[in-house]
């Protein structure tokens, strides 16, 4: 559907509030699917909470372009 479609018949707000919670979805999916593969667990962040932060934030980082690419600009 297109902005002039969605927007002339209400249903925009309806329709970007649904991207917006399965983009949430799909980034937590994809946060904790890496956060195990990498190794962020509850021990690192309780030895060592600067690695544990700097590694969360780069996973963060990444889903959110693997979910803009995904979600948004396809």
């Amino acid at each position: 559907m297109t902005y002039t479609n969605l927007l002339t018949s209400g249903k925009l707000n309806s329709h970007l509030a649904e991207i917006q919670q399965t983009a949430q979805r799909r980034m937590e999916q994809i946060v904790a699917q890496m956060a195990k593969a990498q190794g962020a667990t509850e021990e690192l962040k309780a030895s060592d909470q600067m690695k544990w932060v700097g590694l969360m934030n780069n996973l963060q980082n990444a889903a959110e372009e693997m979910v803009l690419a995904e979600l948004i600009y396809s």
